[in-house]
């Protein structure tokens, strides 16, 4: 019997060592993500890591330390635009910062170009295919393709010609994290919505996001639904589609990349952007991260402006909604609002 006792203690004293060490590893492992991602956020002037050859100056260098006179301008302007977003990041921790450590799959839209050590974070609505389109031309060197409208807009989507920060080892995404000039692209947030809106709910060759979100959306949203309306998903209304994207039912189950907020998708508040432009000045930050990389040589393909979505255009499809939909949307997409210094439409009835 006493045996029996002293086996049963020197049991419960292994069990009781077993789950101390799993307990201290699973700490561990949560603190070498933290270190992992935060210092690339407090950062603010650029180091020199060995990443590059002797006597060559890269993305990252041109921009924090240039000496050339044509980057000053520019410097400057990130500068405040960075200054934003942590501003807004530090005013809105609690809502902005509630994961404080980034998965793998956080970082499925940070697109890597190793050749001019450059990492682009793709907001869809936002020049994203032009954008894909160049970094094939810059990480494939000119061995494929040495001008981006070579490339068709569908193969700029396909997921293998361009490789994802997540495909990494944890070591090299915070070795490229740390040492790649990273960027991103933003748009006024409402016109990007309603791009997104027109873009896939009122073109008829839409017809895999009709029958994914169309009629999903019109058997929850529409009263009286007709049953071709249920099966073909693909006459959504703005209204409908608002509903939608606000319903708290949408939220658990995710927004599409295409409606969701570019914090949500690109994480400023955890990975330090070195340059954020924006599609209002598209033409002027593309020239600045292509001269940034010594890629003068590549064209940033031009937009069709006739057709893109303005803020008149905007206006209408926001006035057409309830002011409690305006409330929610504005909620939604308001620390994009706020990071990346747009105002809040005029139309809108918040009160």
């Amino acid at each position: 019997m006493k045996q029996t006792l002293l086996e049963l203690m020197r049991m419960n004293r292994i069990c009781r060592m077993v789950l101390a060490t799993c307990l201290g590893s699973f700490i561990l492992v949560i603190f070498y993500f933290q270190s992992m991602f935060q210092p690339v956020m407090r950062r603010n002037t650029f180091v020199a890591e060995g990443c590059c050859g002797k006597g060559s100056r890269n993305a990252l260098e041109e921009l924090y330390n240039s000496t050339q006179t044509e980057f000053t301008a520019a410097a400057l302007l990130h500068q405040a635009r960075r200054d934003r977003v942590s501003a807004a990041c530090r005013a809105h921790s609690a809502s902005s910062r509630q994961r404080r450590v980034l998965t793998p799959g956080d970082l499925r839209h940070l697109l890597v170009d190793e050749t001019h050590r450059l990492i682009y974070c793709y907001v869809p609505k936002v020049a994203c295919t032009n954008w894909k389109r160049v970094m094939m031309v810059l990480s494939g060197n000119g061995k494929k393709y040495t001008d981006p409208m070579q490339i068709l807009s569908f193969e700029a989507h396909v997921p293998g010609n361009l490789r994802s920060l997540s495909q990494y080892s944890i070591g090299e995404i915070n070795r490229r994290l740390k040492g790649y000039l990273k960027f991103l692209f933003v748009r006024e947030p409402f016109e990007r919505l309603v791009s997104a809106y027109r873009n896939k709910f009122t073109q008829r060759y839409n017809t895999s996001f009709h029958r994914r979100f169309g009629t999903k959306i019109v058997r929850r949203y529409r009263q009286n639904a007709t049953e071709e309306a249920m099966r073909l998903g693909a006459d959504v209304t703005f209204r409908e589609f608002a509903a939608y994207v606000t319903d708290p039912a949408t939220q658990r189950e995710g927004l599409n990349e295409h409606w969701q907020t570019v914090h949500s998708l690109c994480h400023p508040c955890l990975i330090h952007y070195d340059v954020v432009g924006k599609y209002e000045t598209l033409e002027e930050d593309a020239a600045t991260v292509l001269r940034l990389a010594n890629a003068e040589d590549v064209r940033f393909p031009a937009y069709a402006k006739s057709t893109r979505t303005t803020d008149q255009m905007a206006a209408v499809f926001l006035r057409n909604v309830s002011v409690q939909q305006q409330q929610q949307l504005y909620q939604l997409y308001k620390m994009d609002f706020l990071m990346f210094n747009y105002s809040t439409p005029s139309y809108l009835k918040l009160d």
